[in-house]
């Protein structure tokens, strides 16, 4: 009895079914996308380290100028002496005076100041540093020292100073000129005044400290002795016009019972940072205008206190200065759309590869994939050289043309093909609007994912997914 040889094996037919299964299409084209999440992972991971490198490199350029900088003061200091009598029984009395000190704030301050900002190079990365001329008015009242407890008697107004706060003492271009009623007075560093003595006699001990002692506002910075002989020397107009350089920012502490400043520089990108935003401000293309007005009330220090150490800190204010990196973090947030626009482009390819027919195999998905990530370190490394949008725009024309060069080639028609780029530019259209609308991109990509999901459904809806997309061609 003649038979007909079966052709179709086991092996075949299974072989066979994973061809042409859609299950298992969808199945490795899903496995595809998570392979290509890792070196997804990669790219934020450079962009991190190239952010960080361009960090390191202002803050090294910074270091060899001058850094940040927060002026305080001017602080008015007084001596004063103050006695403690010890019983040592038979041994006698012991009597020590020691020098405390009393502070004081000015009523009024004014500061006026201009900001000199340059860009400086450090390989591809910019960094900005920045000279200030700085001219500080300021008004004291003449000190109560009766609502302290201290006897004027007491009182050391020959050696009374004045304390001006500074955080990087490198950034004095200029010497200091410090002027009390008319006179000229010669600054100092804050460490240069500092002496100490005890002397014995009999059975009693005199212990007297002069040690320069500024408290935590002004470890760094610059003193001036007001040459004071009596109460009656007392003239409380000081003034301070100081060149002072520095990097990234120039801070202000509300030393005043009433504090302004006004603040101008040949910067178009500022921003105004600190406890209190300038009451008004100009920003134009060539440069800003702020001022700012701050009371007491709003400030976390008392206007005087005796010897203990008080922090007058927490109300600063000021302007920032840096040259925006924004090509890293848009980089970043684009980035993160790298599995949607990969999952996008897959689906629109397994679409096609279903409804015209046409077989797509996986290494040509895995190709059109890699090349869909390569595109982050083209945007990235664009990016710094010729700043985000221009860099996307290239990184993406370049992509574009890539991918439907490549996709003509199993592609059937040069219609397919435009179809095809066609959706890729709105792809990358869609992720560069959400880009730039920070404010309303949740809003927008939702939107637009609702209408890709619509068109995904109208041109799957007459798709039989029960039936093989191609015809097996092994017959038995």
């Amino acid at each position: 009895m003649d038979s007909t040889p079966i052709t179709n094996n086991i092996f075949e037919r299974v072989n066979a079914w994973i061809q042409e299964s859609i299950m298992i299409k969808l199945v490795s084209i899903g496995f595809l996308v998570i392979i290509l999440l890792i070196p997804s992972a990669w790219i934020q991971d450079l962009i991190m380290e190239r952010q960080q490198r361009a960090d390191e490199a202002m803050t090294e350029v910074a270091s060899k100028w001058s850094g940040s900088q927060t002026v305080s003061g001017p602080v008015l200091v007084i001596p004063f002496r103050k006695q403690e009598i010890i019983d040592r029984g038979k041994d006698g009395k012991e009597i020590k005076e020691r020098i405390e000190r009393a502070y004081f704030l000015p009523n009024e301050l004014n500061i006026k100041g201009e900001v000199k900002p340059t860009v400086l190079h450090r390989g591809i990365f910019d960094a900005v540093v920045y000279g200030s001329t700085l001219n500080i008015q300021s008004s004291f009242i003449q000190p109560d020292f009766k609502s302290l407890n201290i006897a004027e008697d007491q009182v050391l107004w020959s050696d009374a100073f004045l304390t001006f706060g500074i955080t990087d003492l490198r950034g004095i271009s200029e010497n200091p000129v410090f002027n009390a009623g008319g006179n000229a007075l010669t600054a100092e560093p804050a460490n240069n005044l500092g002496i100490s003595y005890s002397r014995n006699e009999d059975k009693a001990t005199y212990t007297t400290e002069t040690e320069a002692h500024y408290s935590n506002f002004s470890s760094s910075g610059i003193i001036a002795k007001l040459n004071w002989q009596n109460k009656d020397s007392f003239n409380g107009d000081i003034s301070l016009n100081l060149s002072l350089k520095g990097s990234k920012q120039l801070n202000f502490v509300p030393a005043g019972k009433t504090t302004t400043a006004e603040l101008s520089g040949a910067w178009h990108d500022p921003s105004f940072n600190g406890e209190f935003l300038p009451e008004a401000r100009k920003i134009t293309d060539n440069g800003f205008t702020a001022t700012w007005k701050v009371l007491h009330f709003n400030r976390p220090f008392s206007q005087q206190w005796v010897e203990q150490d008080q922090y007058l800190g927490g109300s600063e204010f000021g302007v920032k200065l840096l040259i925006p990196v924004d090509q890293y973090q848009m980089s970043m947030r684009t980035s993160k759309y790298g599995a949607l626009i990969i999952l996008l482009t897959f689906i629109a390819l397994f679409m096609v590869e279903i409804t015209q027919k046409i077989r797509i195999h996986p290494f040509q998905y895995i190709l059109i994939g890699a090349a869909l990530t390569i595109y982050y370190t083209l945007l990235l490394s664009f990016s710094e050289h010729f700043g985000y949008n221009v860099s996307y725009l290239i990184a993406s024309i370049a992509t574009v043309i890539l991918i439907s060069a490549y996709s003509s080639s199993f592609l059937r028609s040069s219609k397919l093909v435009m179809i095809f780029t066609s959706v890729l530019v709105v792809f990358y259209t869609f992720i560069y609007v959400i880009i730039q609308q920070q404010d309303f991109s949740l809003l927008i990509g939702s939107i637009g994912l609702f209408f890709i999901i619509s068109i995904l459904m109208y041109f799957s809806r007459k798709i039989n997914w029960y039936q093989a997309p191609v015809q097996n061609e092994l017959k038995a």
